[in-house]
């Protein structure tokens, strides 16, 4: 289970349920009056069920939810889809209004770094190498932080050990970095780069 976060959240809505699937990690909050009141991880594919079952120990009903908050990655192309469509259904069905926000604002204690998958790391600064990023001093989270550890060790940085929860993203920490509540259409991926497979012509 993730480590809650109680950051207030500066949107006026009452109850927001906020989740990410970009990473290894699907993580879940639930936030009433700005206080986290349920957090916990999931596979992406059992997002809902998660969902409900936050809801539901917090003496609350589906239908409270004021707002959705999804994680726009970057991560895996397959699992940001997941969260848009699951954000995309909550928005309909339950006829309320979805932000998207970057995945890194999950993460909290350092630099996060998210696993891309063909040798490569996701930064806020974009795509690239594991040995190309300046790490010198920089404290780094996240599973590629954990999968190249040797590499940005000798670089010069700190990675906390596998087990520390900074490594583990938290949805609640999502919502202080959302953008506008609008339309769930309106909120569009961050894919950081081309997918491995593409559509073939015709």
């Amino acid at each position: 289970m993730s480590q809650a976060t109680n950051a207030p959240s500066p949107s006026p809505m009452q109850t927001i349920l906020a989740f990410d699937t970009a990473t290894s990690v699907t993580a879940c909050a639930l936030l009433h009056s700005g206080a986290v009141v349920g957090e916990c991880e999931a596979e992406a594919k059992s997002l809902l069920v998660a969902a409900d079952s936050l809801v539901r120990a917090a003496g609350l009903q589906p239908s409270d939810i004021d707002g959705v908050v999804v994680g726009v990655g970057p991560g895996s192309f397959t699992s940001i889809r997941i969260g848009l469509a699951v954000a995309r259904g909550l928005a309909l069905g339950l006829d309320v209004p979805v932000a998207g926000a970057p995945t890194f604002a999950a993460f909290a204690g350092g630099r996060a770094v998210i696993d891309a998958r063909r040798g490569e790391v996701f930064t806020e600064d974009g795509v690239s190498l594991p040995g190309d990023l300046i790490v010198e001093g920089e404290v780094l989270v996240g599973d590629g932080a954990i999968r190249y550890r040797a590499v940005f060790e000798a670089a010069g940085a700190v990675v906390p050990p596998d087990d520390d929860p900074s490594h583990r993203p938290s949805a609640a920490l999502l919502v202080g970095a959302a953008g506008h509540f609008g339309a769930a259409a309106d909120v569009l991926p961050a894919y950081f780069r081309e997918p491995d497979a593409k559509p073939s012509a015709g």
